[in-house]
């Protein structure tokens, strides 16, 4: 699994956002995202990929944003 097929089955699982709508330029606000739902997002991506999303991380705006900085992560994780 890649950041992009977390944050499809993240918005669509638990959010019920439908596939066609998760598109890189779409706001996180506008697909039902708000604070909390984006910590477990965050939470959920640093289960998934071993990484710690640091927490002055500026809030991303759009599902690109959030997969550029998960993927900006994933080559400084730790084992």
């Amino acid at each position: 699994m890649n950041s992009a097929e977390l944050i499809r089955n993240f918005l669509t699982e638990r959010l019920g956002v439908e596939p066609h709508q998760i598109q890189p330029e779409a706001l996180l606000a506008d697909l039902g995202v708000d604070s909390l739902m984006l910590a477990e997002l965050m939470f959920e991506a640093e289960d998934r990929f071993g990484i710690e999303i640091p927490s002055d991380l500026a809030p991303p705006r759009t599902v690109a944003d959030m997969q550029v900085a998960i993927d900006a992560l994933i080559p400084l994780k730790t084992d």
